[in-house]
């Protein structure tokens, strides 16, 4: 599985962390490369996109607080990103929304509790039944 990952300064130590726990996968990083100052819809948008597209089954994406990347990714079609700090919401955001893109919060959790999180994201699936109503709906409204 490809996964996309991009951060902007706030989110970089926290995607760095990341890398090393994704050696299982095929990992393409969109940025940034460094603590230095840069808004995070430069890195944000490409990593959505990709997604989107089909380039990576699924994308992460980290900023200090996860509310900007969440805005960025939302905005790029057929993208479902979920901010989740906790692994319980993780799991959620899959069963029952069929999350494609994680956002965590650079600023706000643990690299332990990243690595949590996302193996839990990674590794459920989509609950389908009433839910795929509810996705069929956000679909026919992004035409």
């Amino acid at each position: 599985m490809k996964i996309a990952l991009a951060a902007d300064h706030a989110g970089y130590e926290l995607k760095e962390a990341i890398k090393d726990f994704l050696t299982a996968y095929k990992v393409i990083d969109f940025g940034t490369h460094s603590t230095e100052s840069m808004d995070y819809p430069d890195t944000g948008f490409k990593a959505a996109e990709a997604v989107a597209k089909g380039d990576c089954e699924k994308g992460i994406l980290i900023c200090g607080s996860g509310l900007g990347m969440s805005i960025v990714a939302n905005k790029v079609k057929g993208i479902r990103a979920t901010l989740c700090n906790s692994a319980k919401l993780a799991r959620l955001s899959r069963q029952h929304n069929d999350a494609n893109i994680l956002v965590l919060q650079g600023r706000f959790i643990s690299k332990k509790q990243a690595g949590d999180i996302i193996s839990v994201w990674l590794s459920t699936e989509f609950d389908g039944g009433r839910h795929i109503q509810r996705i069929e709906k956000i679909k026919k409204y992004e035409e």
